[in-house]
């Protein structure tokens, strides 16, 4: 727990991820309403649609035990944005997906392809999924080269949220690729 009582269910190298409260709201609005961030979003969110956003992870993190989490700099102990796994429903199934948002002061850090492995790594260890997945619009170079990196492959695309998105896959690592990769 941290010093607002909020659960960290995450932790990597560099981040720490939480669970966000309504404390969170600055950062969360600045982030939200910045053109640049939001340009592969319908739109970019007022403030009060940020402190929507806020209650619906809560929300999340209540019903399905996951959700998008507050990403923190342990070193600077400071927001660079948000990463966590949501609970969609993709052609009728029921998937766990990776998402991420990163402040733009953060960019081209690593901090996305991070803050998505641990995702992933929570996703299969925590959660006991046999896949991953994230949904990318085709036009969204910056995410498809962080799931290029997280070894993710095209499955299909499919319509969601009135746009079109790539789904990537990454299967749960077997036991030879777990223990390769802790000896790296």
């Amino acid at each position: 727990m941290t010093a607002t009582g909020m659960r960290i269910p995450l932790e990597t190298k560099r981040l720490l991820l939480r669970e966000m409260s309504s404390d969170d709201l600055d950062v969360i609005a600045e982030m939200l309403a910045d053109p640049a961030v939001m340009r592969y979003w319908p739109r970019c969110y007022t403030r009060e649609e940020a402190a929507d956003w806020i209650v619906r992870q809560r929300d999340r993190y209540t019903r399905d035990g996951v959700g998008y989490w507050l990403a923190i700099d342990k070193a600077l102990n400071q927001p660079i944005g948000q990463a966590g796994l949501l609970q969609l429903q993709v052609d009728g199934v029921e998937e766990i997906a990776i998402g991420y948002i990163i402040r733009r002061p953060f960019w081209r850090r690593g901090y996305a392809t991070e803050a998505a492995t641990g995702s992933a790594a929570y996703g299969f260890e925590r959660l006991g999924r046999d896949r991953i997945i994230t949904l990318i619009r085709p036009e969204n170079t910056p995410s498809i080269g962080v799931a290029r990196k997280l070894g993710m492959a095209v499955e299909k695309t499919v319509r969601h949220a009135d746009f079109d998105h790539i789904v990537f896959v990454v299967p749960k690592p077997t036991a030879d690729e777990r223990t390769k990769h802790s000896a790296l």
